[in-house]
């Protein structure tokens, strides 16, 4: 689940105090909160407090800087291993299964242990939760088909434009504006991975407009992560993840179902393909996209969703660096100055988006 969880909030209620009773609650300026450590039921729907009481401090930028730096990190770990593990389970919906399934399992258990809480949800936005997690599968599913209707090359070109629709989904969802530098930043950041990936340019128009399509549901994902964690919703990105995985799950394994990954993972077991190492390499991998999802929603809710896209094209660009160093991968003039590029324009956008940052600070503490 990568990427790229936009990942995926003052979300839970806790105040880290211990109650007195398992089973009893006050009363606060009319909503009801339960007092419990260890919560019995983990379908519990807890009432969440007025906005007055949710509120907290904004993270400071050395906090939003450490926790991208963090994804980036656990991110290309996670892509490095996926590639070594496609290798010898071709199946990606069922990778991508397992990964939510051990978003689900690590979720329950961080509840039973009371890391959080859970907000009273009306169907409306249970809706938009059901949604939510329906998009994210729906960006898998057109993902992989229209890698097979197009050159990698090109797919990749296509799915750097991704902070490009983030630009325009804000601009016209939402009416926000960006600095002219901060446009002008986006540029390499985009350019550069078209250079860095040059190749072999093949697409039919349904592959196009299917990968076209892939790129704006990855930019819409990343946004409505963050209006869900920063908007009236205002989930904690735990409890964001723990009501999104299940939903998820079931979708992932009708997808497979539907593409015959399923057929083919019991042709793939009977043959003695599966061994017990390969489960438990596939568990781990489930735990470090469980883990990344945490990173990457926390991530998002504390640096937007425009951030984010950006972190994602330059994560591009580091794998492709870590290919060169310990696989030998050849790279021409063009590519290199791709690299460059990509490397630069993330770093010019660190720059602009860090001296807003600075000046926004600066005018709420005169103000």
């Amino acid at each position: 689940m990568d990427e790229q969880k936009e990942h995926l909030l003052p979300l839970y209620t806790q105040d880290g105090s211990v109650a007195p009773s398992s089973s009893s609650s006050t009363r606060q300026n009319g909503h009801f909160r339960r007092q419990s450590q260890s919560p019995s039921n983990p379908l519990l729907i807890i009432p969440k407090a007025p906005q007055s009481q949710q509120s907290t401090a904004p993270p400071t930028i050395r906090q939003q800087y450490t926790w991208l730096a963090v994804y980036f990190a656990l991110n290309l770990a996670l892509t490095l291993y996926n590639k070594a593990v496609m290798g010898k389970f071709p199946f990606p919906y069922l990778l991508t299964g397992i990964h939510t399934f051990c978003g689900s399992v690590g979720c329950l258990t961080l509840y039973y242990r009371g890391a959080f809480t859970l907000t009273r949800l009306t169907d409306r936005e249970n809706l938009v939760l059901f949604l939510f997690s329906t998009l994210y599968t729906i960006n898998i599913a057109i993902s992989n088909v229209s890698l097979n209707l197009v050159t990698i090359p090109f797919h990749q070109v296509v799915r750097a434009m991704t902070p490009l629709f983030t630009v325009g989904i804000y601009v016209v969802f939402f009416r926000k504006t960006y600095g002219t530098m901060t446009y002008v930043s986006l540029i390499p950041v985009v350019a550069g991975v078209g250079f860095a990936t040059a190749g072999d340019y093949y697409f039919t128009a349904l592959g196009f407009t299917l990968t076209l399509l892939g790129a704006f549901l990855a930019a819409l994902k990343t946004v409505v992560t963050n209006q869900i964690q920063t908007g009236r919703l205002r989930l904690s990105p735990l409890e964001l993840l723990h009501r999104m995985s299940p939903l998820a799950f079931i979708q992932t394994l009708l997808y497979a179902y539907l593409t015959g990954e399923l057929d083919s993972l019991k042709m793939y077991t009977a043959d003695g393909s599966l061994t017990r190492r390969d489960v438990v390499v596939l568990l781990v991998n489930g735990l470090i996209a469980f883990a990344l999802n945490i990173i990457s929603f926390t991530a998002n809710k504390k640096t937007g969703a425009l951030t984010m896209t950006v972190a994602a094209n330059v994560k591009q660009i580091l794998t492709i660096i870590l290919a060169i160093a310990f696989w030998g991968l050849k790279v021409t003039w063009m590519n290199a100055l791709g690299i460059t590029l990509t490397l630069l324009g993330g770093a010019w956008y660190a720059k602009v988006e860090l001296e807003a940052k600075t000046k926004r600070q600066q005018q709420s503490r005169g103000g």
